[in-house]
């Protein structure tokens, strides 16, 4: 369980409010999150279980947010619909059913993979600016969201950022339009795998509590500002955050 010490509830409470900013912009706000869970004495699969459920309203202010940019996107969506849910169920079966060391293993990997994404994200879009897009995704990139649903029901740190380069590069849609498809289809991925957890899994409900008051303002705060934060600075912190989730996980 959360300390109830303020010290750790107002920890907690911030780290909400940055990830749900971090995830209406960008995403990665679990980088955030997840290791501030860890820190307050969470352990790794409540601490995981317990971030995506209080992340889903966060998500939800941010769609909300994004609403003008969705504008004609609603069929796009349901297709790409069922595979961002299909794969969240899979990937929040995969942690339910593999060992505790196994995720601690797995993860450590895919905290590092989203460090790595979050850093050369500006050249991921310098690239994908330079080439022509397609108007339609297609069966690749119903692929990828399905890939993407399974990485974000597992853990899902950096799905943002790995949704945001697959629709870049199969649609011919304007960056702002492809991030409010990248904040509906996250959101899809984090409620299929919250509802999953809340039937099966151990979660502690002070965190999710939490985690989602802070991350409903972030994700309100996040859709107003936009490209306007300083994101080389917003970026290091995210990696500086992850180096520590790594550190923490390794050293038990």
């Amino acid at each position: 369980m959360v300390s109830t010490r303020p010290w750790a509830m107002a920890a907690v409470l911030a780290a909400g409010i940055a990830a749900g900013t971090i995830n209406a912009i960008v995403g990665s706000g679990s980088l955030i999150t997840f290791p501030t869970l860890l820190a307050v004495g969470l352990p790794p699969i409540t601490a995981n279980v317990s971030n995506n459920i209080g992340l889903v309203p966060g998500g939800v202010t941010g769609v909300l947010g994004y609403r003008a940019e969705l504008a004609g996107q609603r069929g796009r969506l349901a297709r790409l619909a069922p595979a961002s849910v299909l794969g969240s169920l899979i990937g929040g079966l995969l942690l339910l059913n593999l060992p505790e060391q196994a995720f601690t293993t797995v993860v450590t990997v895919l905290i590092g993979l989203s460090c790595a994404m979050v850093v050369i994200q500006p050249k991921l879009s310098r690239w994908l600016s330079d080439r022509p897009r397609r108007a339609h995704g297609g069966p690749w990139l119903l692929l990828g969201v399905f890939a993407g649903g399974v990485y974000g029901g597992y853990f899902g740190a950096a799905q943002g950022v790995l949704l945001v380069g697959l629709l870049g590069i199969f649609l011919d849609e304007h960056l702002q339009r492809i991030n409010a498809a990248k904040n509906a289809l996250t959101l899809l991925v984090n409620a299929t795998a919250a509802v999953l957890y809340i039937l099966v899994a151990k979660v502690d409900w002070w965190a999710v509590a939490l985690v989602a008051l802070g991350s409903m303002v972030g994700g309100y705060l996040g859709a107003r500002l936009g490209r306007r934060l300083p994101t080389p600075i917003l970026r290091g912190v995210i990696v500086c955050v992850g180096v520590v989730a790594i550190v923490k996980l390794v050293s038990g």
